[in-house]
């Protein structure tokens, strides 16, 4: 008998859960309702979309797993990302001061546009495997608070249901789920949102002539001095360009769409390198401003009777601030405990789905760990404040970062929780305490990390944009 999984939503986390669908399924049938482009454009579905983005290890490392016939790191590199190593590839300053370059590379990351990422991923798990894609609005799960069967569904040729042996909710940020469940019976979904009012604004540029191999650079928001959060980044994407992203806090720290406030903006963060690079660099686009960046969060883990053959993942599960990076790697971490699961036992074991959702709260946990405990901090937010587990936390996580800023040690700690390579519980193995308590054994960095290469290429954008 012929076993049909379907998908809600062609974005990354869909196709990557179509990816693992496919390995147990005869036919994997993916849902969106945009019309998707056959190159790496930009769609409407993503409302972040246009802004940056980044592939930390973590979240590259499952989707190696997931789609078959191809390495999705290569596959992403010939198509133009870059890869950025954390340890010595970046130059960051922090509120506790700059991150030093180390021999070491460290844990890499993948930047790229999201256009291109969404576009590649869709056309390695479409080449790889039987799954196809419909365009279509879902309605409505079908099914009983026990066991979904299906979906109903709109189309040009008007409504229809389709029979399903699973069904993948990956339909993003502006998912219905709680309303489908509840339409089932499912009544019991706590939800929370902790929003600190960011706004991104985001402006392509050339790369200029000689800053090809400029490191990516960013400027961190401080969510400690009681003032907005404000911050920049120049990272390199396909097409010898710049991406520069902005993200400001509500209260006056959120960024403008003029294109001569967008650059008053950069010379005004606390260090003005990313308004220096920029000075003479050529726009290739207008400012794009975006404002859906709260952290959201579904503890459907937590629901008292989930119902079968029912998994959600992505942005329908959780959504994070996305200036901690951190989405991409959730949805694909998630992905490959679907994977794994199925592997395991099919897809018609009972319990699989139930597993599934609590084994994809264990990343999600972590990110939202990581974004919230930092959100909470700046003036204005909105669904959370400091409370004393998180002053202690802070504290702690304050001292490793200021002695990151001259250990090893404690910097290695962290690139790996930012890449998602661990989780947070790293920060607290032996080695990582001694060498925060003990404190950064070399002094803090005077100005940005640079070479000197890279010190000339500064000067020299800096002269042309006067």
């Amino acid at each position: 008998m012929s076993r049909r999984a379907v998908v809600i939503g062609a974005g990354l986390a869909g196709m990557l859960a179509a990816a693992a669908l496919s390995a147990v399924a005869d036919e994997v049938v993916v849902l969106d309702r945009d019309d998707l482009p056959e190159g790496p454009e930009h769609r409407k579905g993503l409302p972040q979309g246009r802004h940056a983005h980044l592939l930390m290890a973590g979240g590259l490392a499952p989707m190696e797993d997931l789609v078959p016939g191809v390495s999705m790191r290569k596959h992403l590199l010939a198509a133009g990302a870059h890869e950025i190593p954390l340890g010595s590839g970046m130059v960051a300053l922090t509120p506790e001061g700059w991150f030093r370059r180390w021999r070491h590379p460290g844990p890499s990351m993948l930047t790229c546009t999201r256009a291109l990422l969404d576009w590649a991923v869709r056309g390695a798990v479409l080449d790889g495997t039987g799954a196809v894609i419909r365009k279509a609005r879902v309605l409505e799960l079908t099914g009983s608070p026990q066991r979904v069967t299906g979906v109903r569904l709109s189309t040009a040729a008007g409504e229809e249901e389709l029979a399903a042996d699973f069904v993948v909710d990956a339909s993003g940020r502006g998912s219905r789920i709680v309303t489908w469940l509840a339409a089932l019976g499912v009544h019991d979904v706590r939800e929370k949102t902790v929003d600190a009012g960011l706004v991104n604004a985001t402006r392509l540029y050339r790369t200029p002539e000689g800053a090809g191999r400029f490191p990516l650079t960013m400027v961190q928001a401080d969510p400690y001095r009681g003032r907005p959060g404000r911050s920049g980044m120049v990272l390199p994407i396909e097409g010898d360009r710049w991406m520069v992203s902005l993200a400001g806090t509500r209260g006056g720290g959120e960024p403008p769409s003029d294109p001569d406030a967008f650059h008053r903006y950069t010379l005004d963060l606390p260090d003005p390198i990313v308004g220096r690079l920029i000075s003479g660099a050529e726009p290739l686009t207008d400012v794009h401003v975006s404002r859906s960046t709260s952290n959201h969060r579904r503890y459907l883990e937590k629901v008292r009777s989930w119902p079968e053959r029912l998994v959600v993942l992505g942005d329908a599960l959780a959504t994070f601030n996305p200036a901690y990076g951190q989405g991409m790697s959730v949805a694909a971490l998630g992905a490959r405990e679907l994977g794994r699961e199925l592997r395991r036992s099919g897809l018609g074991e009972p319990g699989l789905a139930r597993r599934v959702q609590r084994r994809a709260a264990r990343p999600v946990e972590s990110a939202w760990t990581m974004a919230v405990s930092q959100d909470v901090w700046y003036p204005g937010t909105r669904g959370g404040s400091p409370g004393i587990a998180d002053r202690l936390v802070t504290a702690y996580t304050r001292r490793m970062i200021r002695t990151a800023t001259g250990s090893y040690t404690a910097a290695s700690a962290l690139w790996d929780v930012m890449s998602m390579t661990t989780g947070p519980t790293r920060l607290l193995r032996p080695s990582t305490v001694l060498a925060t308590l003990s404190g950064p054994p070399l002094p803090a960095a005077v100005g940005a990390p640079l070479t000197d290469e890279e010190r000339a290429v500064l000067r020299r954008l800096d002269r042309t944009g006067r």
